[in-house]
């Protein structure tokens, strides 16, 4: 029944991308814009110490937002996947992201509008630890895979801002690697499904720092009833310098404190130089 229920929720999450686009054409918009960050060394008879170096992430971003006053449905996509070699060492996954997001609101008229969202987490290959010799896996697809339905108000006045706040359900699914969803207060038993229900915040904004310099950050909080005084924190921070047509130049700061998936505070930052392309 569980299993039902969570391909529910991914399929609903997901139904944007699906509708028949004769009926839906005239009122959707899209954008999509596919990208490859790339950096590499190549070292031949060098005194100076080193070694060939090689390191690429392929990135989507993808959107389809539905208008029909007063009612709006916004749907993103994000896909993330980079690897990484150097010297004679295997090539080593640097960047591993699948996230889908749909948001339903309703225009009262109000300052605050009332919305529904839903939302999937997962990697989209496996995930190693690489500081433990040898490596050994950690993750996969939907492995551990996170659901989050949010049903709350919503400010979005402003142009390229928007806040929310409501009521929030998470499912944690899993399978060879339940220790992301395990109660660690019943030992007896080996949890691989965890539902948490709790207050969930979104902020998200972009802002133009030159005519060519674009940031945008995007910060979401979460707390299960049962644990207030710790909150999931995801902070996804981007700086995109627009070379050329084409080529940019993209800073990366990503910032993730999850209990279950580490004690410590996560970070991770990147320095690329890219190629884009709207696709549409």
């Amino acid at each position: 029944m569980k299993k039902l229920i969570c391909l529910f929720l991914l399929l609903f999450s997901s139904v944007s991308f699906s509708l028949d686009d004769s009926l839906i054409a005239p009122k959707w918009s899209y954008s999509g814009v596919a990208g490859l960050n790339i950096s590499q060394i190549a070292l031949e008879n060098w005194t100076q110490g080193g070694d060939n170096a090689l390191a690429f992430t392929l990135l989507g971003n993808f959107g389809a937002k539905f208008i029909d006053s007063p009612w709006t449905f916004n749907n993103g996509l994000k896909l993330a996947f980079g690897r990484t070699k150097l010297g004679e060492d295997e090539f080593r996954t640097n960047d591993n992201e699948f996230f889908l997001e749909s948001i339903l609101s309703y225009a009262f008229g109000w300052a605050l509008d009332p919305y529904f969202s839903n939302s999937v987490r997962t990697v989209l290959s496996k995930g190693y630890d690489y500081k433990i010799n040898p490596a050994i896996q950690t993750s996969q697809f939907f492995d551990p895979g996170y659901i989050t339905q949010s049903i709350g108000f919503m400010y979005n006045k402003l142009p390229n801002f928007t806040t929310r706040i409501g009521l929030g359900f998470q499912e944690t699914i899993t399978s060879k690697f339940p220790f992301y969803s395990d109660d660690p207060e019943t030992p007896s038993e080996l949890e691989k499904f965890k539902f948490d229900t709790g207050i969930e915040s979104v902020t998200e904004g972009a802002v133009k720092i030159e005519e060519n310099v674009l940031y945008g950050s995007k910060l979401r909080l979460f707390s299960s009833f049962n644990e207030l005084d710790v909150w999931d924190v995801r902070w996804d921070n981007l700086i995109t310098a627009q070379i050329s047509k084409y080529f940019n130049v993209n800073f990366n700061v990503l910032l993730i404190y999850e209990k279950k998936q580490s004690l410590k505070t996560q970070l991770k930052e990147a320095l690329q130089f890219g190629i884009t392309y709207s696709l549409f």
